[in-house]
Parts: C-alpha cells; sequence; structure tokens
C-alpha cells in the first residue's frame, strides 16, 4: 500500500494490495512462534488509537500489533476525554495531530468519521469501523484466515448470514472477496437486507438452505445497538433463531464457521457450532493481530521488500 496514504476502506485497495499485505501478514505470522515476538520495524514510530466505540478485538490487537512492531502507542477513548466536554472529533484530531503521531486508528459511530480525520492531520488515518459503513482490517484478516484454512480465495463461496444491514463486517467483506474473485451469498430475512445490494457483486437468498453450498458460513451479529428504537427487524430474536441461526444440523462436515464478535450465543449462533472444532473464531482473532501488524508495516514502510531482514532480528 506505499501509494496510499490511508487505509479508511476496501475500495482504497487493488487486489494486488490485498494480496501484498495477506503475504506480509503470512510472513509476520512466524514471530509469533518465537521465543522474543518484538521486531524493530517501527522503532521511533507513534500509533495512537482514537476509539469512539466499545471495542475489545479491535483496540487489543492494534494496540498489540503496533507494540510487537516497537512503535509507541497511544490509546485515547471518547469516554474520560475532553469528548465528553463537547469538543468536537475534527478538534480531537488536530490536538492529536501535534503529537506528529505517524499512524492514527479510528473507530466512530459516525459513517466518514475517519476521513475527515485523515483530511484533518497528517497522519497515516486507518479505519477501524466507522458506522455502519467499512471496517477494512476486519475484512482483510477474514480473508487471511480463509486463505490459510480453505486454501485459494478465487474458487471460494462464502455465505454471510444475518444482519447485513447494520452490518460494516458485511459491507467490507463482500468487497474484498469480490476484489479477490470469490463468490459471495447474502443470506437473511428481507429486512435486514439492503435492497440493492446485489449491485456489489454478491447474491441474495432469504432462505437459510441456500448456505449449503457454501465453503465458508460466516455469521453476523444482530446489531440490536444500531437498529431504530421501536423498529421490529424481526418478530423475535427467538423466531430469528430458529429461521437463520447456525445450528449443527445446518452445517456440512467439510464447511468452516466464522463470526467477527462479539456473539450472541443461542442467536444467530448455536453454542455447539461456536465452539466446535468447523469453528475458526479464535483463529480470527490471531489473524487480526498479524494481519494489522502488516497493514501498519505496509503504511508505514517501503514494501515487504525489507521483511525478511526485520525477521531475522530478535
Amino acid at each position: 500500500m506505499p501509494e496510499h496514504r490511508h487505509l479508511l476502506a476496501i475500495s482504497d485497495l487493488t487486489r494486488h494490495d490485498a494480496e501484498r499485505i495477506l503475504d506480509t501478514a503470512r510472513a509476520l505470522a512466524r514471530s509469533l512462534d518465537r521465543e522474543v515476538k518484538k521486531l524493530p520495524t517501527l522503532r521511533g514510530r507513534l500509533v495512537v488509537n482514537l476509539f469512539y466505540e466499545s471495542s475489545t478485538r479491535t483496540l487489543s490487537s492494534f494496540d498489540l500489533a503496533a507494540k510487537r512492531l516497537s512503535a509507541d502507542t497511544m490509546a485515547l477513548r471518547a469516554s474520560g476525554s475532553s469528548v465528553d466536554k463537547g469538543e468536537s472529533l475534527r478538534d480531537t484530531a488536530l490536538t492529536l495531530g501535534a503529537y506528529d503521531p505517524d499512524v492514527i486508528v479510528v473507530r466512530h459511530p459516525h459513517i466518514g468519521a475517519a476521513n475527515l480525520v485523515a483530511e484533518s492531520t497528517a497522519a497515516h488515518v486507518v479505519n477501524a469501523g466507522d458506522g455502519k459503513h467499512q471496517h477494512p482490517t476486519q475484512a482483510l484478516l477474514d480473508l487471511f484466515t480463509m486463505r490459510e484454512a480453505v486454501g485459494d480465495l478465487e474458487t471460494l463461496h462464502v455465505a454471510i448470514v444475518g444482519d447485513v444491514l447494520h452490518s460494516r463486517v458485511a459491507r467490507s467483506l463482500v468487497e474484498a472477496l469480490v476484489l479477490v474473485g470469490a463468490d459471495v451469498t447474502l443470506v437473511g430475512p428481507p429486512t435486514l437486507v439492503p435492497p440493492g445490494i446485489e449491485a456489489m457483486g454478491c447474491e441474495v437468498a432469504y432462505d437459510i438452505d441456500a448456505i449449503g453450498s457454501a465453503d465458508v458460513v460466516y455469521v453476523l451479529r444482530m446489531q440490536r445497538e444500531r437498529m431504530l428504537p421501536g423498529a421490529a427487524y424481526v418478530p423475535s430474536l427467538r423466531e430469528y433463531a430458529a429461521l437463520y441461526g447456525i445450528t449443527p444440523e445446518r452445517v456440512r462436515p467439510e464447511q468452516v464457521v466464522m463470526h467477527p464478535g462479539p456473539m450472541n450465543r443461542g442467536v444467530e449462533i448455536d453454542p455447539r457450532v461456536a465452539d466446535s472444532e468447523a469453528a475458526l473464531i479464535t483463529t480470527q482473532v490471531r489473524a487480526g493481530l498479524v494481519v494489522r501488524m502488516a497493514v501498519l508495516y505496509d503504511l508505514l514502510t517501503a514494501g515487504p521488500v525489507h521483511l525478511a531482514d526485520s525477521l531475522e532480528v530478535a
């Protein structure tokens, strides 16, 4: 990604960009098995994590990714900061810019927030989720997980099941899968699948049986915090689970199951599936670390040509 200053959306990437990041992540994964896991690659760099929404996996993996590459890190959450006093996102970005950060990682409930930060600072900006719009590093870590577990992405068929309407993960993942040549089917009730989303290059089905032909069943969380108050997208969570929940009976032995977390066990996914050998959910968490290391590396260095030398240094 040397030709790009930021990673705000999957549309910022070419197929070559995406494949380069995945290859870099595979090389960096070797460092996780060493006794000394830290690499000197980004020593002296500053990565700021600016999070306006709750997060466990994304925040912790970006923080650890930067530290594993020897960068300095600073985390700023909206709660307890000047945001509580009414400071605007632009003013917060300008304040952080005074520290001369190299990368600002932004999570925000409003669409376009990461773009605003990118316009307000000289730092590279990574979108860690903006409303129901984009979550590009989640899509990349999911591609990495699929490629390592299943193989060639171009021959893959992925069924994405659940609340597509409110999911930034789904939008980014559909774009990423189409970018690398995979087939994608969105499955869910009509109220939770945006009209016209087929224009993104995917198919749509409203019957859970449509997951039967997929290699990967990707389960989405019901995004109740993003649903309009009083809106009845489904009659009840119990009925949704009965019609669209991923149960052992609905998963073929050779299929793998993924979920971006956090899971609503017993709603979109049966605990027996979540804890089965078919589930790659903890594998996705590990992939999140190496892929976010790869994204930071790709933004701040000359590219993979120097990676082998970095991995030699303890």
